[in-house]
């Protein structure tokens, strides 16, 4: 598999040029050194992954997902006369329904990822961030928004809370939850409204007693331009990977080709990263003085922050 790198020739000059390639083995190294032995690898599970789409170009990541060892199918919404009124936010939600009922059909879990979604390089090498045999498991975040975690298991894996649906994997079992979560909204939201739906799912999940995931760092970066239906409602316009276990393997949207804005903005996100560490809102303090293991949390918030990825 050959590889797409970054490298700016021009000392920022607004000009992004691809311009090599890796060998398999060196692009893969340092992922490897992450994941345990004879840890599952996310190819070992997952092997569907699904896009959710309106008209937004997929191309390129339909490519990246393929070489990443995953079968993927873009669900686009149809458009009907009666969404002319309606939230973007409520049509977000009747596609990720639409993903979850393919999803609860699956004898696997599935990957869905919106379509703005830009995955790293090796995706489907690095460790699965839960086991699969457990009968729990709820939603795992391959993406991280406002994340926060609550406790990390002998084997690793990171007990938490996220928002944001830009990209996940999905048991079975959850995908059939969720059906219900999005029901229930449907049959009591005003389609005209805007209703922040995805900072719900964590606490309708562990009200049904799944278990939620976090991974170690993001398996992505969220691409998309500025939300302005978020910023009408007081949140913020963007968000972004706080950390990423790679390179990505192509420009997000974001940067509009300039790799001096790409660098920017991931600078800012790694710094605001750094900052919800210190200030204590990934890592709550009341978290932390109720573990029965302190250590493991505090090793697993610091370990990873220290990363050589922008």
């Amino acid at each position: 598999m050959l590889i797409n790198m970054f490298r700016n020739k021009n000392k920022c000059n607004d000009e992004i040029q691809i311009s090599h390639f890796l060998d398999h083995d060196q692009c893969f190294n340092q992922i490897n050194n992450h994941n345990k032995s004879g840890a599952l690898k996310v190819s070992d599970v997952v092997n569907r992954a699904l896009i959710i789409a309106y008209k937004e170009e997929t191309q390129l990541l339909e490519t990246a997902l393929i070489q990443e060892g995953l079968n993927c199918e873009v669900i686009r919404q149809q458009h009907q006369p009666q969404y002319k009124s309606f939230s973007p936010s409520y049509l977000c939600l009747l596609n990720h329904l639409r993903a979850w009922k393919i999803a609860a059909m699956q004898s696997q879990p599935t990957l869905i990822t919106e379509a703005d979604f830009v995955p790293v390089v090796g995706l489907g090498e690095l460790p699965l961030p839960f086991n699969p045999y457990q009968t729990n498991v709820g939603m795992c975040w391959l993406y991280t928004c406002a994340s926060q975690i609550y406790s990390i298991s002998a084997e690793g894996y990171a007990d938490g809370f996220s928002v944001s649906t830009v990209a996940y994997i999905v048991t079975p079992q959850c995908a059939g939850k969720l059906i219900e979560f999005a029901t229930q909204l449907l049959q009591t939201s005003n389609p005209e409204t805007y209703f922040t739906w995805d900072s719900q799912i964590d606490s309708f999940l562990r009200h049904h007693k799944l278990k939620n995931y976090v991974p170690f760092r993001n398996y992505g970066e969220h691409g998309g331009l500025p939300n302005l239906e978020h910023f009408l409602h007081g949140l913020s316009k963007t968000h972004r990977a706080d950390v990423l276990y790679n390179q990505l393997h192509f420009l997000p949207p974001y940067a509009s080709k300039s790799y001096c804005k790409f660098l920017s903005v991931r600078l800012y996100a790694r710094i605001k990263g750094i900052v919800r560490l210190l200030v204590g809102k990934f890592l709550r303090l009341r978290v932390l003085k109720l573990s029965p293991i302190p250590a493991r949390l505090v090793s697993f918030s610091i370990r990873r922050q220290i990363s050589l990825h922008l």
